[in-house]
């Protein structure tokens, strides 16, 4: 059913905003900045300009998201026990460690010491969420994931393209000052924490009468709405980011034989379709069942794959350059219907004393599908089969529809995003709020 409501402006959305919230989306895109100057360059640096193996530094890389899957779940218990606010003050402070370390570390030693300290710093993830659903309420929560999905892109997007006219190899000082502006540019979310937001604890008290809410990882994730959910994220990680991230160029390269060159037009292409259209795609999605809008993003990245797929026919050729680009097009757009949807559905599902292990739940699967992606991408792909991971991550795009529409029976319409009288089960029933502020 949809919402007949009158849609949101940009310029309501913003009026409607509590003064907290206005603070955070406001900086997202600085804070971001620094992040994009180093986020395409690391293995680059490691390998290039610290001479280290290029296969240490790929297994470097993916050592900073196994850290991340360890410590989230510590790191959602302290979520709801000490608040958002402190576990996200302390884990910008270990990041900047890490990152001011990385810019000057010339052994193996320190950089593990570095890539460690930024992989614990992936406790922010699930505790910015949590304050984000302190903060805001209700159906504007939704426009608030999907703003600052776009602002992160925006801020990512703008800080690569500046380090990639700036950066050289040859010039190791260049790759120092970018971790350095990386690290600089995290001052901007402590400020802020120490400041003007510094009576937000986002920490709630347990209800009375909540005793039989399920605590636990195990059995949160065992209830029904949260185990589908907890599934169609990790297949949209392991079909998406996970191999967007690394399927994507080595197709792109491989099968499609397009330039490194296209590859980054293909890259600029979904940040320019996430800043340009996400607020739109929020209007249009405004009132309508979330479950339905990942069904269509499901349906969106299957196209995507198979458009990508289609250029390994036409390898090298103009044609193929256009699909490659296309391809970003048309993943970039699921985008903007994924990022407003899961977050929305998982705190509207949490009670408000324990958001922090929901969305580290919800972190946690995320991050184990991006870890797998790239590994069955690489297997696949080094033993030349092309064809059949195409066709595996358009098969893990259809599965992503039935999920969906498994998930849509097992969650209430308040959580789906629409005004309704449906009743969940007790176990996913969500618990009156609490005065978090």
């Amino acid at each position: 059913m949809a919402d007949t409501a009158p849609r949101t402006t940009l310029a309501s959305f913003w009026a409607q905003l509590p003064r907290e919230g206005r603070w955070l989306l406001s900086t997202v895109a600085i804070q971001l900045f620094g992040r994009g100057m180093t986020l395409p360059f690391t293995v680059i640096y490691l390998h290039e300009v610290r001479g280290i193996g290029l296969d240490v530094a790929g297994a470097l890389m993916a050592w900073i998201f196994a850290v991340g899957v360890i410590v989230t779940g510590p790191g959602g218990a302290a979520v709801d026990k000490y608040g958002a606010r402190l576990v996200t003050l302390v884990a910008c402070v270990v990041h900047m460690t890490g990152v001011g370390i990385l810019a000057f570390a010339e052994s193996l030693p320190a950089a593990i010491v570095a890539t460690t300290l930024m992989g614990v710093s992936g406790v922010t993830w699930p505790a910015f969420n949590a304050m984000v659903a302190a903060i805001v309420q209700g159906p504007l929560r939704q426009q608030y994931f999907g703003v600052n999905f776009a602002l992160v892109n925006l801020g990512i997007g703008l800080g690569g393209i500046v380090s990639g006219l700036y950066v050289d190899v040859h010039v190791p000082r260049t790759f120092t000052t970018i971790y350095l502006v990386d690290a600089a540019s995290l001052l901007i979310p402590v400020a802020l924490l120490l400041g003007p937001l510094r009576h937000v604890h986002a920490r709630a008290d347990k209800p009375d009468g909540a005793d039989d809410v399920p605590a636990s990882y195990l059995r949160i994730a065992r209830q029904p709405a949260m185990a589908w959910l907890l599934a169609l994220t990790f297949i949209g990680t392991f079909v998406g980011y996970g191999q967007m991230e690394a399927g994507f160029p080595a197709f792109a390269r491989e099968a499609s034989e397009v330039s490194t060159r296209t590859i980054g037009w293909a890259f600029a292409a979904n940040t320019a379709v996430i800043v340009l259209a996400q607020f739109l795609v929020l209007r249009r999605i405004q009132g309508h069942r979330r479950t339905r809008v990942l069904v269509l993003m499901s349906l969106i990245w299957a196209l995507a794959w198979t458009v990508l797929g289609l250029t390994g026919i036409v390898a090298g050729t103009l044609t193929a350059a256009f699909g490659v680009v296309l391809y970003h097009v048309f993943f970039g757009l699921g985008e903007t219907l994924l990022q407003p949807t899961i977050p929305a559905i998982t705190n509207d599902l949490a009670p408000d004393h324990l958001r922090g292990r929901y969305n580290a739940l919800s972190s946690g699967f995320f991050q184990v599908g991006g870890i797998l992606g790239p590994v069955v991408a690489g297997f696949l792909l080094r033993h030349d089969q092309p064809t059949l991971f195409i066709a595996l991550v358009v098969a893990g795009c259809l599965s992503m529809v039935a999920l969906a529409r498994g998930l849509e029976g097992r969650i209430p319409a308040s959580a789906n995003g629409v005004e309704g009288d449906e009743v969940p089960a007790v176990a996913d029933r969500p618990h009156p709020a609490a005065d978090v502020i």
